[in-house]
């Protein structure tokens, strides 16, 4: 699956103006690419202006053609993510038909990401963190190939079994979010995003939509924030 965040009008992108954010759910398991459905945040503006990338937001994933709410993402205010937290940590629980799904959840760490995806009952599914190097002390900054190269703008977000205990030194992960890079254009003069999501070839239908919503946490904790100027 393709998840791409909808790109500002220009008057916007010029002026700075915090729009809220819009993604398009995209099947890419078919020959052709299939739009499946939208995703539109609630938020407040002065939030979104003020807060940047910790803001609260609630996001309905909305089916193709029939309008009908597939997913619903609710994230709560609360402090950035920043390594050595010991509390206020950030999460996001996903919800369907009012029935809770599952959450993604920032845990603690010192130099590189990480996060936890839980099913409805609160138990760890799946891991999430950056490739690492150095003994997990480093992000490794070549897993994609090197920087300058084909993997420049590519950032990579692996996931692990919730039982593998070491996941770092080369693990091996199940599934990845990637985010990639588009047209040149779009990179220099647009603050869009775009992940591709790879799911771990056991995965549910709900385990699933819990990676994909993922994305969109990862989006707001990571590259939103960074689009305020705020060191993460």
């Amino acid at each position: 699956m393709t998840i791409r965040q909808t790109r500002k009008g220009w008057i916007q992108e010029c002026f700075g103006c915090e729009a809220a954010d819009e993604f398009k759910w995209i099947n890419t398991t078919d020959k052709a690419s299939t739009h499946i459905a939208t995703s539109l945040e609630e938020s407040n503006f002065c939030m979104r202006l003020l807060c940047g990338g910790c803001h609260e937001f609630t996001m309905d994933v909305k089916e193709e053609g029939s309008g009908d709410t597939i997913m619903s993402m609710h994230r709560p205010m609360a402090c950035n993510a920043a390594p050595c937290k010991c509390c206020c940590f950030n999460t996001m629980t996903m919800t369907s038909n009012s029935r809770t799904l599952g959450s993604i959840t920032e845990g603690f760490y010192c130099c590189v990401p990480r996060m936890s995806i839980t099913n409805s009952v609160g138990a760890t599914i799946y891991k999430v963190h950056q490739p690492t190097c150095c003994g997990g002390i480093c992000v490794n900054c070549c897993a994609e190939g090197r920087s300058c190269g084909a993997a420049c703008c590519r950032v990579p977000f692996h996931i692990f079994p919730g039982d593998m205990q070491d996941t770092d030194n080369g693990a091996p992960h199940v599934g990845k979010i990637l985010k990639v890079p588009k047209s040149l254009a779009t990179e220099i003069f647009t603050d869009s995003e775009a992940f591709d999501v790879d799911f771990p070839i056991d995965a549910t239908v709900e385990q699933k939509a819990l990676i994909a919503a993922s994305s969109v946490y990862i989006n707001a904790n990571f590259f939103e924030s960074e689009k305020q100027g705020i060191d993460v």
